[in-house]
């Protein structure tokens, strides 16, 4: 299948699901309370025009840069209060559910019209009201000052030179739209305060292409470590360009692991550090020649002596890395679900979420992230900047 049907099919695909999720809206906030009127033809109006800034922002991200960005904030507002009362109005169909038994049992009766449309505004409001404080909530943490998570781990055949060292790990930016200069810049200065002996980038830094965002990632190219500041590209890369990319993080001075591994530290207790390109890089391969994840390439013949810390994007490369001895996976990708309870749905495709884990022997880090995807929203997974500590596991 080429690339055109498989577009067109996939966004039939998320069409159809926002349209049926909009018309649950509808259903629940307007139609069951039977608002007076003009109400109810306003909020079905409001309604309709909220859906349509979804698809309408996505073509013109196509047409013209500078309007996606005003039009972004809105729509990706609305995104997240839509996923926030979905969330909530289910949970009021599940207590209609059970309400509706335990009434059916005492009286006998079900609810008249009128005591009906009364509990569904009461039940409109109370969800409309628990999103909006949810959303603001959720945008403070968003939007505020990214902290610094701060862990040690320690690693068995790490060798005692390297006991202490530090990386600070950076994940899933998301330059684009709503993530700009400014915020990478303060992101920047965060890290560079902790005096890091190395920088790990570990994929999804941008959403958009080189000419749009080379100004806003500039920033990167002020970052500072004793063993340099290394990258792997992210899933998101691949939606923007990444042999561009590559060459634009490369022009910064940024060192891009593609499928290879260096040496941190000098003599025969040297830390490897090994990166690897996304696992789905192979779908792009058309437009970018020769990206793929290959762990043979980046792992093998290495020195099993020594530790060894991998980056990779998606926590479940970490399945295929521990066979190759790998001591320590850093990773991103699931944003530690962003928005309660998302996390749940990212669990059946991803087995870690967030923290520090463990595969077999291998150790394994997700970072929450650095920045944000879509909404400007986190509900219960702050960002987090962070602060890796190596140790010498005791024996």
């Amino acid at each position: 299948m080429g690339r055109l049907p498989a577009l067109l099919i996939f966004l039939f695909i998320v069409l159809t699901i926002l349209s049926g999720l909009h018309y649950y809206l509808w259903l629940r906030l307007i139609r069951d309370p039977h608002w007076p009127p003009p109400w109810g033809f306003v909020a079905t109006v409001i309604l309709v025009l909220a859906a349509l800034s979804i698809p309408a922002t996505l073509l013109l991200s196509r047409v013209s840069p500078s309007l996606v960005r005003l039009m972004s904030w809105p729509t990706f507002v609305w995104l997240g209060l839509m996923f926030l009362l979905v969330v909530l109005l289910a949970g009021t169909d599940l207590f209609r559910f059970v309400l509706a038994i335990v009434w059916r049992l005492i009286d006998g009766a079900p609810f008249n019209p009128e005591r009906r449309a009364t509990f569904a505004r009461w039940l409109a409001g109370s969800a409309l009201a628990a999103a909006s404080g949810l959303g603001i909530l959720s945008m403070r943490s968003a939007l505020g000052a990214v902290a610094v998570r701060r862990i040690e781990i320690p690693l068995r055949r790490l060798g005692s030179a390297q006991d202490g060292m530090t990386i600070a790990q950076l994940t899933d930016l998301h330059i684009g739209p709503t993530i700009g200069k400014y915020d990478l810049a303060d992101i920047v200065n965060r890290t560079n305060a902790l005096a890091p002996d190395l920088v790990a980038i570990t994929g999804d830094l941008v959403d958009g292409s080189v000419a749009e965002l080379r100004e806003a990632i500039a920033p990167l190219g002020d970052l500072k470590a004793k063993y340099g500041i290394y990258f792997v590209t992210g899933n998101h890369e691949y939606f923007s360009g990444a042999a561009a990319w590559v060459n634009e993080l490369s022009r910064l001075g940024i060192r891009v692991l593609r499928n290879e591994r260096v040496d941190i530290g000098v003599g025969e207790t040297a830390l490897h550090l090994a990166g690897t390109d996304d696992r789905s890089a192979a779908r792009f391969s058309k437009d970018n020649e020769g990206h793929g994840e290959d762990l043979e390439k980046a792992l093998g013949g290495r020195d099993r002596n020594r530790a060894l810390v991998l980056l990779a994007h998606q926590p479940r490369t970490v399945i295929d890395a521990s066979r190759y001895g790998v001591d320590l996976q850093l990773s991103g990708h699931t944003h530690g679900g962003q928005i309660w309870p998302f996390g749940t749905l990212v669990r059946l495709q991803q087995q870690f979420l967030a923290g520090l884990g463990q595969h077999g022997e291998t150790l394994i880090y997700v970072s929450r992230g650095t920045g944000y995807w879509g909404p400007p929203m986190r509900l219960f997974a702050p960002a987090e900047i962070t602060q890796i500590v190596l140790r010498c596991a005791k024996a």
